[in-house]
């Protein structure tokens, strides 16, 4: 039988349609792919908590792929290898405490467990706003990549969720978009972004998990947005915190929505 493009195109357009009719009322929607928001979105999913994840990008995996200055390979601490043991994802002790994981099936594991657990991903998509009511995030608002890096004048499109997970790493995102936006404070010392600070891997990776929380009525910070937002320190291409943020703030959700 001879292939027919628009069969081809229209199998494209309805099971990508279905897909996003099918999450515009969920229960957890996480901003930002890399590993905090992956393993956030495996556990959720996989509890059976209806959530969507939503990337800018068109890769999946933030800076996970690239190591360390793009030598791909990836540090993990012993609090944090079970994570990987769970994913499947093989690894070397290299000395006490430190164990090496190659990034790129590192990431392509997680993203393949969390898509079989059931995490929907839309790649390609921003986030330029939050829904909003009085005093609670209920929501995410959309466009497309393209749109955003075109500076189209384009309407964007909405999603309703129960909570919001800012993933969004170094840059906090979806906070920043609260925090100027969103009428009342957000839950660190000053009310504000506290601000990333300098490298310091032992502080940042204890204080990723440490800070992995909600930050304003229905949106959790977690990952290396959780310490951009609480002022803790960045801590390179060991991943272990990043893993188990992720896991934390899924445990978390998973608690108050069961």
């Amino acid at each position: 039988m001879e292939l027919n493009e628009v069969t081809i195109t229209k199998a494209i357009v309805d099971r990508y349609f279905e897909k996003l009719k099918s999450n515009l009322d969920i229960d957890v929607a996480i901003v930002g792919g890399g590993p905090s928001g992956l393993v956030a979105g495996y556990h959720l999913s996989k509890a059976g908590i209806k959530t969507a994840l939503f990337e800018r990008k068109l890769s999946i995996g933030g800076g996970m792929w690239g190591g360390g200055m793009m030598f791909n390979e990836i540090v993990v601490q012993d609090s944090a290898v079970r994570l990987l043991d769970e994913f499947g994802i093989r690894h070397t002790c290299y000395e006490n405490n430190y164990h090496c994981a190659d990034s790129v099936e590192s990431v392509a594991t997680i993203v393949s467990k969390a898509v079989q657990a059931g995490l929907t991903i839309f790649n390609c998509v921003s986030v330029e706003d939050v829904l909003m009511r009085p005093n609670q995030i209920m929501g995410l608002v959309i466009n497309w990549s393209a749109v955003e890096m075109a500076g189209l004048h384009i309407d964007p499109l909405t999603i309703r969720s129960k909570y919001v997970i800012d993933a969004t790493g170094h840059a906090t995102e979806v906070v920043n978009v609260v925090h100027r936006k969103v009428p009342g404070d957000l839950m660190t010392p000053t009310g504000k972004i506290e601000g990333e600070k300098s490298m310091w891997a032992d502080q940042a990776e204890t204080l990723t998990i440490e800070n992995t929380c909600e930050i304003y009525p229905g949106l959790y910070v977690a990952g290396m947005a959780a310490n951009a937002t609480f002022g803790g320190p960045r801590m390179g291409p060991i991943f272990g915190g990043m893993l188990l943020s992720g896991e934390k703030v899924a445990k978390e959700l998973i608690e108050r929505l069961g």
